[in-house]
């Protein structure tokens, strides 16, 4: 399974990530670094560290699961 990780800093300069199951391929870059300021421009989401204060980075990450039967 696929997921779209938004990675933002917060006050303390941690990071913090916000994780979406089954983003929309291919991923616009262009849109979702402005979805990444809106949602900071909001104030949509906070952390125990603080308000969210800056983009880090985002990533899709693909995850496989190979089951292995055991005899």
């Amino acid at each position: 399974m696929k997921k779209l990780e938004l990675k933002f800093l917060n006050e303390d300069d941690k990071t913090v990530t916000y994780s979406l199951e089954e983003p929309v391929e291919p991923v616009d870059p262009a849109a979702v670094g402005a979805a990444m300021d809106e949602i900071i421009l909001q104030n949509a989401f906070t952390s125990s560290g603080g308000d969210l204060v800056s983009r880090k980075s985002a990533r899709v990450v693909d995850r496989n699961v190979v089951e292995i039967e055991l005899p």
